[in-house]
């Protein structure tokens, strides 16, 4: 896997990224927090539902594409939008991107098996909950929980 390295905060690397897909199930491999090393200190999974995601980390809500960058809209849990560029290398995705306060990030993505079966998303007053086939994200004001059923 060819892992490109972070750039400067708000930096397009090598021209315009691609869509988030409208339907997947991603495990996080890696990620590297302001060009250090890419490490992985803990499960994160990020389900896509149409416009809809949902990130075990604690955040949920939508996405928007502007023709080079993916916006995550958050929604429900930590405040904040996320802006980064997708490429594919192979099946993985590769995020790279600015976070709120403007530090940089970038991530590998992983499809899970399983995603075939219901999809959808549903949020309430204080929870955002998106399913893609055997994979749960439920997302409230204090937690992200992920269940594979």
């Amino acid at each position: 896997m060819t892992v490109p390295e972070p750039g400067p905060a708000g930096r397009v690397p090598d021209g315009p990224g691609i869509p988030v897909p409208e339907h997947g199930a991603w495990l996080r491999r890696g990620i590297s927090r302001d060009g250090g090393p890419l490490v992985e200190d803990r499960e994160v999974v990020w389900l896509q539902a149409g416009p809809y995601y949902a990130d075990s980390r604690g955040f949920a809500g939508t996405t928007s594409f502007d023709g080079s960058q993916v916006h995550f809209h958050h929604l429900t849990g930590q405040p904040g939008e996320d802006t980064g560029t997708l490429r594919r290398d192979g099946a993985n995705l590769i995020e790279q991107g600015t976070n709120p306060d403007g530090s940089t990030f970038l991530e590998i993505w992983t499809p899970l098996p399983a995603t075939d079966g219901a999809t959808g998303s549903w949020s309430g007053p204080d929870h955002h909950v998106v399913r893609v086939g055997h994979h749960v994200v439920h997302v409230d004001s204090h937690t992200g929980t992920y269940w594979r059923l």
